[in-house]
């Protein structure tokens, strides 16, 4: 399981150019699912997540996590993230999540992060999906459950 975190200062995901999903500052995070990914291994990095320091404190340092400044939370399925890019042109997709198993998995870590952290919103699950963000920073980072 892979996530690439992006602090925001607003966020958004549009279906059909619906808002579906949208924050106000915090986190979007992109999902990536590989077939070993579990439920309990998907909670696990949702709490890192949340409790992971990357927000300023007074001193401008890298001290407050997305629950100490009760930001919000916008988690969007990505398959792309478990590709193998390892060699070739073109990603391989052998190494993510069967689309069968992945969209029940996806649907467990939102509602498991919907009463968690209730400032979330949320993808859908394998739609044509357009993200708008304000990157604030910029910060990234790549995290894997492992």
């Amino acid at each position: 399981m892979r996530a690439l975190i992006q602090r925001v200062r607003e966020a958004s995901v549009a279906i059909d150019a619906e808002v579906v999903g949208s924050i106000d500052a915090g986190l979007l995070v992109f999902l990536g699912l590989e077939p070993d990914d579990t439920l309990e291994g998907g909670e696990k990095l949702l709490e890192r997540i949340l409790n992971y320091r990357v927000f300023g404190d007074e001193q401008g340092r890298m001290n407050r996590s997305l629950r100490d400044v009760s930001g919000g939370l916008l988690l969007v399925s990505q398959f792309t993230l478990a590709a193998d890019t390892s060699r070739g042109l073109r990603p391989g997709f052998s190494t993510a999540m069967a689309p069968d198993m992945a969209e029940p998995l996806f649907q467990q870590l939102y509602d498991y992060l919907s009463k968690v952290h209730p400032p979330s919103a949320g993808g859908r699950f394998g739609a044509d999906m357009q993200v708008s963000l304000v990157n604030d920073g910029p910060v990234t980072f790549l995290m894997d459950a492992r």
